[in-house]
């Protein structure tokens, strides 16, 4: 019990002393088996709720299912195992009935003997329980299946998977956290049940999806999602990368190159919204894909373009996201990492003007994530990132980091333009902003205030349709010189 926080075991401890039974059960007998911290302690008993709350001086019971969580006020001072085990899940021993919806049992028992509760587990290597003592209660060989490495259902593994359907999902997640082969008969009754996943909520899924997503091997559970037949009711619009060739220096279809690019995140170990814009960063290549036009009335060629797949690939992005309930902070970086990531693919066709207005778009905060996007689809293609490159691109980031990319940066503002400059608040203000940003983005330089208050006396002699048509053109020949560079990138690498 080396690896059992004290305040489990003064759980545990004070339901013995009044006479009750009590196990560690689940996840954390797992863990301690492997001898891996816990993250999460979860006892089991014969007390009641109500018993259960008796005991100790600060519980919470909000719920159908008899989980009395037990509230330490020493946040762990006195533990040297895991201080952060200020909260300890205590629940009856329980039987379930039938599971009519597919996802909660339609009523619980609670009961005296532990193998009823084990009975109802997911998976061997979970329906193992331990007591004060260290003694194991291992009805299914659980310990044994964690020994061979093998992830296997309780019992009849078809019964368990029409029971609640997210138990599939579960199989792959631990899989690919633990490392594990999913046993035959296990993986049969998954293939067999999977149209039972149509009927998760999208909230349940999101949550085991992050967990695959940010577990060791990600790539493994992707691909696993795709072997099960349930990748089309989660992420279909991924499988539209199976067997889109790409040409040219990929030598990956769409789907292959996602996952070699995702896995590459993965062992780099980056957050949550790498690993998923590196995922979905070629999302939109099947939907843009088109044959290249022959040459000099050749044959048809075999190489591909596609245009404009980074914009397709951030709207598939964001009803992707928003579907699987995503938290909308998440979901604006994923897209902004998709719809940008076609930048710093050359430094001969980059400008430093470009690379202001991206960083412009993607906040200094994220500038260095897409990078780590651009390298990411590098690798995703088999190819070693030139140290020269970097080196350069960094330095391009490093120059334009020092310029102004926003009005907010320019060396007038609205405070300035009405107090010392007399211009009065109105849409002018605005305009006039925007026009001095145009021209400082192109010219650094130009962020003075000897400049910008000579620019800002000529420009307010303007009338209101000149200055905001002014304006207007400002952001055309932005934009224009964007997709032009743009442009300029597809051509050269076919993409």
């Amino acid at each position: 019990m080396k690896l059992v926080p004290e305040n489990a075991l003064t759980v545990l401890r004070t339901l013995e002393e009044h006479g009750y039974k009590g196990h560690l059960v689940g996840g954390c007998v797992r863990d301690i088996l492997k001898d891996k911290k816990p993250k999460d302690w979860d006892i089991a008993t014969d007390a009641k709720p109500d018993q259960i709350q008796a005991l100790f001086p600060k519980t919470v019971y909000e719920n159908a299912f008899g989980t009395v969580a037990v509230i330490f006020e020493n946040k762990g001072e006195i533990d040297n195992i895991d201080p952060t085990a200020t909260v300890i899940e205590v629940t009856p021993y329980r039987a379930e009935g039938t599971y009519s919806d597919k996802r909660h049992p339609d009523s619980v028992s609670f009961m005296t003997d532990v193998l009823y509760d084990l009975k109802r587990r997911d998976f061997t290597i979970n329906a193992m329980a331990m007591s004060f003592t260290g003694e194991l209660t291992d009805p299914f060989d659980g310990q044994g299946d964690l020994e061979l490495k093998i992830i296997k259902a309780v019992g009849n593994p078809t019964d368990r998977f029409e029971e609640d359907a997210l138990r599939i999902l579960r199989a792959i997640r631990f899989s690919t956290q633990l490392g594990f082969v999913i046993e035959q008969g296990t993986a049969d009754a998954m293939l067999a049940k999977k149209e039972l996943v149509k009927e998760l909520s999208q909230e349940r899924i999101h949550d085991e999806f992050v967990k695959m997503i940010m577990s060791p091997d990600p790539v493994l559970a992707v691909a696993l999602m795709e072997r099960f037949g349930i990748l089309e009711y989660i992420i279909p619009e991924l499988r539209e990368g199976i067997g889109c060739e790409q040409g040219g220096a990929h030598i990956f279809d769409v789907f292959e190159h996602l996952l070699h690019a995702l896995g590459h995140a993965a062992e780099k170990n980056w957050p949550l919204e790498v690993r998923i814009a590196a995922l979905f960063h070629d999302i939109g290549k099947p939907r843009s894909r088109r044959l290249a036009p022959s040459l000099l009335g050749k044959a048809p060629s075999k190489k591909y373009t596609f245009y404009g797949h980074e914009v397709i690939g951030a709207r598939m992005a964001q009803k992707i996201m928003e579907r699987l309930k995503f938290p909308k902070k998440v979901t604006d970086l994923v897209v902004t990492l998709v719809r940008q990531h076609m930048f710093f693919s050359d430094t001969e066709t980059i400008t430093l003007s470009a690379v202001r207005r991206v960083v412009a778009k993607v906040g200094k905060d994220n500038i260095w994530t897409l990078m780590d996007i651009r390298e990411c689809d590098r690798v995703g293609m088999k190819k070693k990132e030139a140290p020269y490159r970097l080196r350069k691109y960094h330095a391009m980031i490093e120059e334009v980091l020092r310029d102004p990319i926003s009005v907010s940066q320019l060396k007038v503002d609205g405070t300035i333009l009405m107090n010392e400059l007399g211009i009065k608040p109105s849409p002018r203000m605005g305009w006039m902003l925007h026009a001095l940003l145009e021209e400082v983005l192109d010219d650094p330089l130009k962020n003075t205030r000897d400049y910008l208050d000579k620019r800002v006396g000529e420009l307010d002699k303007l009338s209101d349709l000149e200055l905001k048509k002014l304006g207007e053109q400002g952001k055309e020949a932005k934009e224009a010189l964007e997709g032009e560079e743009v442009a300029k990138l597809h051509k050269k690498h076919g993409v």
